[in-house]
């Protein structure tokens, strides 16, 4: 992938341009982003921009990493066991996968990376096999005689036994071995991992940044682009996702009201509790990656129905396709006086999700308090 490729982050292609043309390129580096910002487009286009540079056949080395075959370029991902795979599961076996996922993705996140091997019901993880084939990999010599490039995408998924075997080797990598960390969430890496590397981060996307991409990629007309792009919070994954009404969408709306129904009530009759149950065993049954993009849905539609109660209708965007269900009139029943507890609960409920909590306890826990919130009274100001 080149920089024209990538959307908008304009001042970061700079910057990155600038520390290869001067030969001024730090030996590892964490590139830091939210979904959909283009971290992953970014390190690919800038592997590439280094292995040009110190290719004495630019030419060819173009046309090997725009295949994604070039034998200095290597890739670390978050796998785990599927049909094909039964143990031991690293990046190299997964490597046809992979590189159309990056053709056809490059904006994806992990659930769809996990969804393409067929694993979405699992949560990948980078383990310690996958760090014993890095350091094999990165003692060898540069194949072409310049940089060898190893790319981690969500390096946060490294487990503990990963980041220690990798330690040194960051701290004190081969000659001419430069690591691109990519992470969404740089908490989860561990500090001497992260006090070794030189941040980046990158901004959500400007929606004038989406709203060109629609129109040149997808061919949308400016104004179907910007309404997509307003929906988007500077996400280009999820902007496709809106253009392409996956069905995981209206599956999670379903889902949602299905659960708001009964949590209504629930209130003063036992019986409907039941409901409560059946409902947390079903979404329980989903991948837990399935899960945490639910509990990231619920999230934005609590948002949106307060941004309607609270008279700002031009910031709403949710478009329900369920039958009998107006969020006008849901809106009244989410406010300052229950939003913080809800989105407590929901963020609390995706932590232990997260860390492999018993989902059908979790989302039965969550249930019964938001029957509580939801028939909370907003307090009258003044």
């Amino acid at each position: 992938m080149r920089f024209d490729k990538v959307i908008g982050q304009a001042h970061i292609k700079e910057h990155l341009k600038t520390t290869a043309k001067n030969g001024r390129v730090p030996h590892a580096q964490l590139f830091v982003g939210n979904e959909g910002c283009g971290t992953l487009a970014m390190a690919l286009a800038y592997a590439q921009l280094l292995l040009e540079v110190s290719s004495n056949n630019p030419e060819t080395t173009q046309k090997k990493v725009a295949k994604l075959q070039h034998p200095d370029l290597h890739f670390a991902f978050p796998v785990t066991t599927n049909n094909s795979v039964k143990k031991h599961p690293v990046s190299d076996l997964f490597l046809q996968e992979w590189r159309s996922f990056l053709k056809e993705q490059p904006y994806g996140n992990l659930f769809n990376w996990l969804e393409s091997i067929g694993v979405e019901n699992k949560q990948g993880l980078i383990s310690v096999d996958e760090a014993q084939n890095i350091v094999k990999k990165l003692l060898l010599k540069s194949y072409e005689g310049g940089f060898k490039v190893m790319m981690i995408w969500m390096a946060e998924k490294m487990n503990i036994a990963a980041s220690n075997k990798l330690l040194k080797l960051i701290e004190e990598p081969p000659d001419k071995t430069i690591f691109l960390l990519v992470t969404e969430n740089e908490d989860q890496i561990i500090n001497t991992i992260k006090s070794r590397c030189q941040a980046l981060y990158f901004p959500a996307l400007s929606e004038n940044d989406i709203v060109q991409a629609l129109v040149t990629r997808e061919q949308l007309s400016e104004n179907e682009a910007r309404k997509i792009a307003h929906q988007a919070d500077g996400n280009f994954n999820k902007a496709l996702h809106i253009l392409r009404q996956d069905a995981n969408t209206l599956q999670f709306e379903q889902w949602f009201i299905t659960w708001i129904r009964a949590a209504f009530r629930a209130k003063g009759n036992a019986a409907v509790i039941q409901d409560l149950v059946v409902w947390s065993s079903e979404i329980a049954k989903s991948g837990r990656e399935t899960q945490k993009q639910f509990l990231g849905y619920c999230l934005q539609f609590f948002r949106q129905a307060l941004l309607l109660n609270y008279a700002s209708p031009e910031l709403v965007f949710l478009e329900i396709q369920t039958p009998k269900f107006d969020l006008k009139n849901f809106a009244p029943f989410v406010h300052g006086g229950n939003i913080h507890a809800i989105n407590k609960e929901l963020n609390d409920a995706l932590y232990h999700i997260e860390r492999n909590g018993n989902a059908k306890i979790i989302f039965l826990d969550l249930s019964m308090k938001l029957t509580r919130f939801l028939h909370v009274k907003e307090t009258p100001v003044g």
